[in-house]
């Protein structure tokens, strides 16, 4: 009856426009990257050190922030890990990508999946860059999951091609997040 009875109370919080808080789970949370290449795609992951967020959703005020540590870039191959942080990332000057949300757009409905916008500055490689990231948000219970897929164009931001004579990859590469937190009381 008590989980019943929350879910009752989160209901009415969103609905009325109370602020709403999530703390995100940073082994549940996947962060996956995809860059395109002549030869063939690269399939990586990143692991969130840290995330969470408050938002109000009478006037979509959101505030908070999501970290990522840039050296948990894992794409299976360790010699091509080892050259995307020291010469791409840079890890060891940029050991961090954080972004820190302002702004989310759309209604979040309790038991329903929702499509949100959500909006913030991502700082990574030493400077802050403006996101919007679409999202497919669902709130169960106490629990909160949400997916998004947004592009990040790293050289045009800083940071260094890894491309050589041979083998040639896209100036972009594909976030693709599957977020889960759950709702603080």
């Amino acid at each position: 009856m008590q989980g019943r009875a929350w879910g009752v109370c989160l209901l009415a919080s969103v609905a009325f426009g109370q602020q709403l808080a999530v703390e995100f789970d940073k082994t549940a949370t996947k962060i996956d990257w995809i860059l395109v290449g002549n030869v063939h795609t690269v399939h990586g992951t990143f692991r969130l050190k840290q995330g969470a967020v408050t938002f109000d959703q009478g006037n979509g005020n959101l505030s908070g922030e999501l970290v990522v540590e840039t050296d948990s870039g894992d794409s299976g191959s360790a010699t091509r890990d080892k050259r995307m942080k020291k010469e791409v990332l840079e890890t060891d000057r940029f050991p961090e990508v954080r972004l820190k949300v302002t702004r989310l757009e759309g209604s979040i409905t309790a038991e329903i999946p929702s499509t949100v916008r959500l909006s913030g500055q991502l700082k990574i490689h030493g400077a802050s860059h403006e996101v919007s990231i679409p999202l497919q948000v669902t709130l169960r219970g106490g629990e909160f999951s949400g997916k998004g897929k947004f592009v990040v164009p790293y050289v045009e931001w800083g940071m260094k091609d890894p491309s050589n004579f041979l083998f040639k990859v896209n100036k972009t590469v594909e976030i693709d997040v599957a977020a889960v937190g759950h709702v603080k009381r």
